[in-house]
């Protein structure tokens, strides 16, 4: 599974951008950067996650970094599935 790919899928999908979180890569910032990405969209982007990888996301697993790139979601995501 391409975790990256699968984020990318759904900020994109949570956020409507069209396409454009395919060209993100895991340097790309978004808390902050990415206007569309704000607290009710960080909410459908944890559900989505949720959903997509079968993982359950608890408040205190999340902090404000995890959101500070697409890299480290990724990583976040990542660790989720160890």
């Amino acid at each position: 599974m391409d975790i990256k790919h699968e984020v990318l899928v759904v900020l994109d999908d949570v956020l409507a951008l069209g396409g454009r979180a395919m060209d993100y890569d895991l340097e790309t910032p978004l808390l902050g950067a990415v206007p569309e990405l704000d607290s009710m969209a960080v909410v459908g982007v944890i559900n989505l996650l949720e959903e997509r990888f079968g993982f359950v996301i608890e408040d205190d697993d999340i902090d404000g970094r995890t959101f500070a790139s697409v890299g480290t979601l990724v990583e976040f995501v990542a660790g989720k599935l160890q």
